[in-house]
């Protein structure tokens, strides 16, 4: 199935400012927010949805990367921003929980208790994304590939397990939210008391304090170190695409959702192709015997050689195509083509006895030069090629 435009999603333009896109997320959330949908799984997955559009559309790169690339900018299954790739809503709930203003259906629908799990509590801060930038040769590129590559970064402490604190003893229950990671104020209106829910002042909303910080993280729960991922990448990537790895970047403070892994492409130069979007193209040179009379040449590909038959009389210009010997689409199951363009080689120097034989063929009529209507010219081999 695939994806919805995520402006689509929010129900804005493509030219819809900053705050125009929070305000269209926040209206689709609470339609859709599980305290008013309860055991409703539709609403769910338009809530995760919305979640996913939002967390593209409010991060500028992220943003300029879909309107120039749209879902493939992130790769195929990535989910956009990762939500698609095993984020709950409790991720959704940390990351985005500015946005509602804490949980803002508590008080009103379920008895005042919010039906997800652990709503109330939040953990410590989302760790930030990285960038990396991977150079793929032609091969890997048309192929696809699997890679290995050592990421340096925030990663979780081992002595505290990311908790940040010193032993088990020594992280206890707020005393200002009772571990709810909430703060409730109830005010007289006109229309009765409301009751408004923020994030304890006390916790920041992790409803446990640390009386005792761990000595090898000083209480961040994280530390600098590094980590191998494994990455795959799809067949067809181009120069310049951005491949997002859900939960790969820096890991969080005191076990907060972990930031992404962006992963930029880069296409190695190769010897002696060259990419034109999906094409391929080759300059293959030619003596003039080997023209007149024909051969066989070998030429290079993406995947090794290949041989090619030059029938005689062939001309410099002409352009042999190898079927589907190009790249993959990243989005489709077209391939492009390898382009051979010939070159008929006319030699710099010549010996006496190849210049007298030269002066003899300059005078025969066969060797005049006879286009006929069959024969294209350059502009029209431009046109059939690139069309």
């Amino acid at each position: 199935m695939s994806k919805r435009d995520y402006y689509e999603v929010l129900g804005v333009s493509k030219n819809a400012s900053a705050d125009e896109i929070k305000k269209a997320y926040r209206k689709v959330a609470m339609q859709f927010h599980p305290d008013r949908n309860p055991g409703d799984k539709a609403a769910e997955e338009k809530f995760k949805e919305a979640a996913e559009a939002y967390e593209i559309l409010s991060d500028a790169d992220k943003k300029a990367k879909y309107d120039r690339f749209g879902h493939q900018a992130f790769g195929p299954g990535s989910g956009g921003g990762g939500f698609g790739g095993g984020m709950n809503m409790d991720d959704i709930f940390s990351q985005f929980g500015d946005v509602f203003g804490g949980d803002m259906f508590g008080g009103f629908f379920n008895g005042g208790q919010s039906s997800r799990s652990g709503a109330g509590r939040g953990r410590g801060s989302r760790g930030s994304n990285l960038r990396i930038k991977l150079k793929l040769n032609f091969s890997e590129i048309a192929n696809g590939v699997t890679k290995n590559i050592k990421v340096k970064k925030y990663v979780i402490c081992t002595t505290c397990a990311g908790s940040g604190a010193k032993d088990k003893s020594s992280i206890q229950t707020c005393s200002t939210c009772g571990g709810s990671g909430q703060v409730r104020k109830v005010t007289n209106t006109f229309l009765g008391q409301m009751q408004t829910v923020a994030t304890c002042p006390t916790c920041n909303g992790e409803g446990t304090v640390i009386t005792a910080k761990c000595g090898s993280c000083k209480g961040e729960g994280r530390v600098y170190g590094e980590e191998t991922v494994s990455i795959d990448i799809p067949a067809g990537v181009q120069e310049g695409m951005q491949l997002n790895v859900s939960g790969k970047g820096n890991v969080g403070e005191r076990g907060g959702a972990p930031g992404d892994l962006i992963i930029l492409i880069e296409e190695e130069g190769h010897a002696e192709l060259q990419r034109n979007g999906l094409d391929v193209a080759y300059d293959l040179h030619l003596s003039f015997p080997d023209a007149v009379f024909g051969t066989q040449a070998e030429v290079p590909t993406i995947d090794g050689k290949a041989k090619i038959k030059i029938p005689a009389g062939t001309q410099s210009g002409k352009i042999f195509r190898l079927k589907g010997k190009g790249f993959p689409d990243v989005n489709s199951y077209n391939r492009g083509d390898q382009l051979i363009h010939v070159n008929v080689w006319t030699p710099q120097q010549v010996s006496g006895d190849e210049k007298n034989a030269l002066e003899k063929m300059q005078t025969s009529q066969n060797f005049q030069p006879q286009p006929n209507k069959s024969d294209k010219s350059f502009f029209d081999k431009l046109k059939e090629v690139f069309s």
